[in-house]
């Protein structure tokens, strides 16, 4: 049974740094582009990121680039979004998701799989 498990949300101010983890199991981890969504209140789930199985391919939201960095341990089975100036437009419910294959990365019907979600809250 696949499972990803996100972890590291909570309440923050803007400026402030936070790391968001998703731990896999249940899979080839090493297989699989990594991706991750977020959905605000009111809004539709949006592209944040996405990896390839090596790491040595990332795709960002415009609005997320230079401040978030994507990274993965394939050893750990692990996904890391680090998180920096953070800015209240930032608030969402982040997802981990996993795919086949690099492309369409920013396209949510393109994953296989899907965490159960962060929250994180910024406030100004």
């Amino acid at each position: 049974q696949v499972q990803l498990v996100e972890s590291g949300g909570g309440l923050m101010q803007a400026g402030g740094s936070l790391r968001l983890s998703c731990a896999a199991s249940g899979l080839s981890f090493r297989n699989y582009a990594m991706g991750w969504f977020r959905q605000a209140p009111g809004k539709e789930r949006e592209f944040v990121a996405a990896i390839n199985w090596s790491g040595v391919l990332t795709n960002y939201l415009d609005s997320v680039k230079g401040r978030f960095t994507l990274s993965r341990d394939n050893a750990k089975n692990m996904l890391y979004l680090q998180m920096n100036s953070l800015k209240p437009e930032d608030t969402a419910v982040y997802y981990c998701a996993a795919k086949s294959g690099y492309y369409n990365v920013d396209k949510d019907s393109e994953y296989n799989y899907w965490g159960q979600g962060t929250q994180l809250t910024v406030s100004s």
